[in-house]
């Protein structure tokens, strides 16, 4: 097996999540413009989603080709990621500044939601039962999120975009166009990814927690840099809190639905509990900064201490 092709689908992947990035955060401001959505909810409904399509498809591709725990890894992976690369590097970028009172209902269901998980995933199943308590719960979220962005208010002065509602159709083709070069980006690095994985004989597991997760959260990682850069911190941290969501009820669900499987004690024992801690520090961080002792501010030196925690935590799990 040549590495030719993984190595051409990388670079053809890169170009395209560069260029679908950009367009993909400038749909979601003007859709948050016209229909009077808080961003917030752009970031979680929207971007949320939308940016979690790979790791959802990439999870029942695995489950009916027989592969649960790629699919496993990639859930848990793609959240360790969202959190501290994601947010780590768009940190560094430009400090993130989100009001606490805004994500904290999101943040809520987030760490509820993983905590229910890991007791679900105690026994070291994952089967059907399980994957339809996920299901239920997602929908619960969606549901409460929707009737929420109905009730609020929101000041749309802040925003860069602002269009008439007879440009709705053109809004959304241009997010649908860009969310579809975003998901064969995706695609494309997970493609890659796996096969120089499979070259050098790592498990299904670890592929998913690390070459998998990595290229599924690409769209995410795009998605937070542009954003941020455009000073929509809220999108960024909605993207990141409703990705891992989608992740944690969805993309887990669908293995125990498809095909049900025992999980391994290191997955539970390392990888969710790792991934729980870095859920806490979304919070934490937020909340006041150890750093600097600023509310609501991620700082360039908070998410360089992210990176090195994920680099610590790879260099353990996989070389140790």
């Amino acid at each position: 097996m040549t590495l030719l092709p993984s190595i051409i689908a990388l670079v053809t992947g890169f170009v395209l999540l560069i260029l679908s990035a950009g367009s993909f955060t400038d749909s979601g401001v003007k859709i948050a413009s016209t229909y009077k959505i808080s961003p917030l909810i752009i970031g979680i409904l929207i971007f949320g989603f939308g940016t979690s399509a790979p790791e959802i498809f990439v999870s029942a591709l695995a489950a009916f080709e027989d592969h649960p725990e790629l699919a496993v890894g990639n859930a848990f992976g793609s959240n360790i990621l969202n959190i501290a690369l994601v947010l780590g590097v768009t940190a560094m970028i430009l400090p993130i500044k989100v009001n606490v009172k805004v994500i904290k209902k999101e943040w809520y269901f987030l760490i509820a939601y993983t905590l229910i998980t890991g007791l679900l995933l105690w026994d070291r199943h994952l089967g059907f039962i399980d994957g339809s308590i996920l299901l239920g719960l997602l929908v619960i979220f969606l549901w409460i999120t929707y009737k929420d962005s109905k009730k609020d208010h929101h000041d749309f002065d802040n925003l860069s975009s602002n269009v008439d509602s007879s440009q709705k159709i053109k809004i959304w083709t241009k997010l649908l166009i860009s969310l579809v070069l975003l998901l064969v980006s995706a695609k494309l690095f997970v493609f890659a990814g796996t096969n120089i994985a499979d070259y050098y004989h790592v498990s299904d597991l670890i592929i998913g927690l690390t070459v998998v997760a990595l290229g599924t959260s690409l769209p995410e990682l795009a998605v937070a840099i542009t954003s941020a850069i455009k000073k929509q911190h809220e999108m960024v941290v909605g993207n990141i809190i409703g990705s891992n969501i989608f992740n944690t009820v969805a993309v887990l669900a669908i293995p125990g639905l498809i095909s049900p499987l025992t999980i391994q004690d290191e997955a539970v024992f390392q990888d969710y509990l790792f991934m729980l801690v870095l859920t806490l520090l979304i919070y934490v961080f937020f909340i006041s900064s150890p750093v600097t002792k600023m509310k609501d501010t991620l700082s360039r030196l908070e998410g360089f201490f992210l990176i090195i925690v994920l680099s610590i935590y790879f260099y353990i799990r996989i070389l140790v």
